[in-house]
């Protein structure tokens, strides 16, 4: 940073010390602004009074960007609510062929990118070559132009130098979206070339309608191109990894063929790239969702469903790259003293889940109000529960009848009687008929039920009990009593009923296979702290006799003797028993990051006889005769031989301890473009412009280790900070909220707001190079480019380190690039060359300086793409970071390619270097 600065001073004052020769030179801004007028007295001023004034001016300006980045926050926050919009649509689903219901986006992410998100990150550039044609009655000046040039070569070249050296050593940064990437940044450099060209080979020094109002429809097409590469539309499906793995010329994905075996959950992502994408998403974010509760819920066993589902929608939430406009915002938030928007989503949630709370308890209370209007003083009888399931060999079993509410002094009576399913009287259950007698105060009763049972293997089979015929026992008739119905309606019923259920179903399931084993699920999940694992083995459809199962356990990307500890035996089923736990010992390596595979098979059930009657089949003896000889007994012995279930192999993926984790980086957590939270009326704004924040930085590290305690305190920085910043925070809390109509009043205003102080800075930053001498062509690259850039200079930072990906940081920088060019320059010029030809004139924009930034721009901008592609080689793996020695290298020749574009434009402005011969 030193370089730099001492860099751009030395061109400063040789800026300064040339200029002052020629006084008022082309180039010199010494003019009424649109807004602000001209500081009288330029003529003759002093040295000491062209310092004042420079410095005057100079602080004015940094005031009016941070004003800018502060407004920029509002407009950013209306992006975000914008691009968070969902709508239901009606997709058929492929894999099923059933039409379901999903909730997806409206906007497209990377049409928002380079939409919304493009546009918010370079506003205050377009509007001031927008506003820069006007205030000078649509004739070219430099400040505009310039601006867009030299924040392109700032963005593209100091902040991906950044970008890369703040990256931990040996870490990577890689582009998701490679494709879409290629896109942009063709269409970034290809922007200032045609910049060139229409400057130069088709009308020299002359910008024609067609050539503004056609560099305008670049950004459509951008636009348009990118959506296409994205989707994989048109040729872009020949690109794709299957496509080309059916024809032959790619027969191996990005991703290692052991991580592909071995990874089922990113093989299932890759199925769905066979679907409607917004079924994809939608599948995405529900498997998020799934995996996310399960996780919460194994860590928490005893979690509440309410605070289960606030966390889980909290981490789904903070899961995934945020969008650029987050990072913009969140950089701008800190600037201006205001809350953190993760810690303003966990309050937002936090007070949601009370709120849900606190609802869930006056529904319980409202439900026990309800239990107590329904006790009607009606006495009903029934089954509870009306559902049995036994084992045929249990013998006998009971049955209970209960009697609830209404009087209890009556003697009543009631019929019981049992009734065929598939299980029949004559040889599966012995038939009950009989009378259960409730004296004064009995509230329950028990049937006695017998099942019989067989050694053949059949089918589960059930049968019926129902009770009838309810009467007093003195045969009396019953009384009548009035009930309130649901509806009000007073009704005479009888004062003792029959209630529901009134018939009980019981199933019996036989005993005689030997049984189905296998375990209750195909994977699982777990944390490598859970110590020793306990993995249960079922038995269904069947408990007879003794069985011996063998397990062993099964390498995937988790290692015997690293990871886990090696497991093989045999799991020994007594008579009727149906239950087993496998250990499975998982070592703890307080790993940062793991998702590790291994694998428990089963293998073939094996019965043990023990020549004990009822405790099994000789299926060896069985196995020994001829079949032709087997008479029906033995055959349908043999189909209860005990057998694998579908279940007979479970996955299991070791992930790291999340206390842990938790420990080592409470910060490493992404967001998606929902996590930003707005503000929902004008009070709440004016009332968040007084709150003065602490830095959240100094407080999560200063909390790192201490817990959740009480929240830090302002520091006196926090405070200056907050009343520097306290003007412009109330000025914009007049913009519409951004809860009011889904964001789109706070886009339209908060746009407004930028053009105004945007239009100010034109005005402030032309009268500081007219107090210096310093021309606006490098006034726009050295000093109003960088005060734009700024607030994205700490955006793609923090996306750079806390992003997975180095789309948000990089990727997004060439589609601004792009976007300056197509709207700054396209609107600006179409707007000037039509109002020139409309009165039979020309529109004349200069070719010197801007010609020549752009040339030098475009050389040094196909240089550093080229090497973010070289970056990709196995030696680096990605865009960002790497070995020290590499990322500190290429990060060098990144921040040289600014200083260079710098001083060469600064000194052909100055005419040091002279063009004007070629």
């Amino acid at each position: 940073m030193g370089l730099i600065k001492e860099a751009v001073l030395l061109a400063c004052l040789a800026a300064v010390a040339m200029a002052s020769e020629e006084g008022n030179s082309t180039g010199i801004n010494c003019e009424d602004g649109l807004i602000v007028p001209l500081w009288p007295g330029t003529d003759h001023m002093s040295m000491g009074d062209r310092f004042g004034r420079g410095l005057l001016y100079g602080t004015l300006m940094i005031y009016l960007f941070i004003g800018v980045a502060i407004v920029s926050d509002k407009f950013m926050e209306s992006i975000e609510m914008i691009t968070a919009q969902e709508k239901e649509v009606q997709i058929k689903d492929p894999r099923t062929g059933k039409t379901q219901a999903v909730v997806v986006k409206v906007w497209n992410e990377t049409v928002a990118n380079l939409t919304l998100m493009a546009l918010g990150s370079s506003a205050p550039e377009i509007m001031l070559s927008v506003i820069e044609i006007w205030a000078k009655d649509f004739k070219a000046g430099d400040l505009g132009p310039g601006t867009i040039v030299g924040s392109a070569a700032f963005n593209l070249f100091m902040i991906i130098g950044l970008c890369q050296y703040v990256i931990p050593d040996d870490e990577v940064r890689k582009i998701k979206h490679l494709r879409v990437f290629f896109v942009t940044a063709t269409w970034s450099v290809f922007a200032y070339i045609w910049l060139y060209v229409i400057l130069g080979p088709i009308s020299y020094g002359v910008v024609e309608s067609w050539e503004g109002i056609l560099t305008f429809l670049f950004f459509p097409m951008t636009v348009y191109t990118a959506f296409v590469a994205d989707r994989r539309m048109f040729f872009y499906k020949y690109f794709d990894k299957k496509y080309r793995a059916q024809r032959g010329v790619i027969v191996q994905s990005e991703k290692g063929d052991i991580e592909a075996r071995a990874s089922e959950k990113f093989r299932e992502f890759e199925d769905l790239e066979d679907m409607d994408p917004a079924l994809a998403e939608f599948e995405r974010n529900r498997r998020e969702y799934i995996n996310a509760m399960k996780r919460i819920r194994l860590e928490n066993p005893n979690i509440s469903l309410i605070d289960l589902e606030t966390k889980a929608r909290e981490e789904v939430m903070s899961k995934g790259p945020k969008s650029r406009a987050y990072y913009r915002a969140q950089a701008t938030r800190k600037l201006a003293g205001k809350e953190d928007a993760k810690k303003a989503m966990s309050k937002a949630l936090a007070a949601e889940a009370e709120a849900e709370k606190a609802a869930e308890e006056a529904m319980k209370a409202e439900g026990l109000k309800a239990e107590e209007k329904k006790d009607d003083n009606v006495c009903r009888i029934m089954f509870d529960p009306p559902h049995y399931t036994v084992m045929e060999s249990v013998g006998t079993f009971e049955v209970t009848v209960i009697r609830e509410g209404g009087d209890m002094n009556t003697t009543v009576q009631v019929d019981y009687k049992t009734e065929d399913g598939t299980a029949s009287s004559q040889g599966d259950y012995i038939e009950a008929v009989g009378t259960l007698t409730f004296g004064p105060g009995e509230t329950q009763k028990m049937i006695t039920l017998e099942v019989l049972d067989d050694d053949v293997f059949e089918d589960d089979e059930h049968f019926y009990i129902r009770i009838s015929n309810l009467r007093r026992k003195d045969g009396k008739p019953i009384a009548e009593i009035n009930v309130e119905g649901d509806d009000g309606a007073v009704t005479k019923q009888p004062a003792i009923q029959l209630g529901t259920p009134h018939m009980a179903t019981i199933m019996i399931l036989d005993d005689d296979h030997g049984g189905i084993f296998g375990f209750e699920e195909t994977e699982a999940e777990i944390v490598e702290s859970v110590g020793v694992f306990e993995l249960k083995v079922q038995r269904i459809s069947g408990a007879r006799g003794k069985v011996a199962v063998s397990y062993s356990t099964e390498d995937g990307t988790a290692k015997a003797g690293t990871h886990y500890e090696e497991a093989e035996g045999e799991l020994m089923f007594e008579n009727e028993e149906t239950e087993k736990i496998i250990e499975l010992p998982i070592i703890d390596e307080e790993s940062y990051e793991k998702s590790l595979i291994m694998y428990v098979n089963l293998g073939e059930p094996r019965q043990i006889a023990e020549g004990k009657e009822g405790e099994g089949v000789d299926y060896s003896a069985l196995d020994a005769k001829d079949p032709e000889t087997l008479t029906e007994e033995e055959k349908v012995a043999l189909l209860g031989r005990p057998c694998l279930g579908t279940n007979g192999r479970i996955q299991i993926r070791i992930r790291e301890s999340k206390e842990f984790k938790n420990s080592v980086d409470k910060m490493m957590k992404k967001a998606n473009n929902s996590m930003m939270v707005g503000s929902s009326s004008w009070l709440e704004q004016f009332t968040e412009a007084f709150v003065v924040q602490a830095d959240d930085e100094d407080e999560e590290e200063e909390g790192e280790g201490e817990g959740d305690g009480e929240e830090k305190m302002p520091s006196c920085g926090d405070y200056i900070m907050h009343f520097l910043t306290l003007p412009w925070k109330l000025i914009f809390a007049f913009i519409p909220p951004t809860g009011m109509l889904d964001g789109y009043p706070t886009f339209i205003i908060s746009i407004l707001f930028i053009g105004a102080n945007t239009a100010v800075i034109g005005d402030v930053a032309g009268h500081l190079g007219c107090f210096i001498n310093l021309k606006d062509s490098v006034n726009a690259i050295a000093f109003v480019a960088l005060g734009t850039s700024v607030p994205d200079t700490f955006a793609s930072k923090t996306a750079a380190i806390e992003d997975e990906t180095a789309d948000a940081s990089v990727g997004n920088v060439t589609g601004s690039n792009a976007v300056n060019v197509f709207l700054g320059i396209g609107i600006a010029w179409s707007m000037a060359a039509i109002y020139w030809e409309s009165q039979g004139l020309t529109f004349d924009v200069p070719v010197g300086s801007l010609g020549f930034s752009v040339t030098v721009f475009c050389i040094e901008a196909l240089l550093a793409i080229a090497i973010l592609l070289a970056r990709r080689s196995p030696a680096v793996g990605g865009e960002l970071g790497g070995p020290k020695a590499m990322k500190t290298f290429t990060a060098g020749i990144f921040v040289f390619f600014w200083v260079f574009y710098v001083m060469l434009s600064s000194l052909e402005a100055y005419k040091v270097i002279d063009i004007g011969a070629q």
